[in-house]
């Protein structure tokens, strides 16, 4: 029975850590992931270096971004952080 009275806390320690820590950033992190796979042309992104511009192009793992001056940039899907609904 004491051996179970010293165990609670740190199962209790580790069961905060879980839920207040790791569960919220693997929530994070699907959801990054879904809007990466959702991608589509015309569709406006910031990269995570932070460039701003619009999908002119997708491959499997690349993404083409032309940006403000015209260029057009090929990066990694994973390299876009967001994409911006501006209406």
């Amino acid at each position: 029975m004491e051996t179970l009275a010293s165990l609670l806390p740190l199962i209790l320690f580790f069961a905060i850590f879980y839920f207040l820590l790791i569960r919220p950033q693997q929530k994070r992190q699907k959801a990054v992931q879904q809007m990466q796979a959702n991608l589509q042309k015309g569709d406006k992104v910031i990269t995570i270096g932070g460039l701003h511009g619009i999908i002119d192009s997708l491959d499997e793992n690349t993404v083409v971004i032309r940006a403000g001056d015209g260029s057009r940039l090929t990066y990694d899907r994973a390299a876009v952080r967001e994409v911006v609904n501006e209406k």
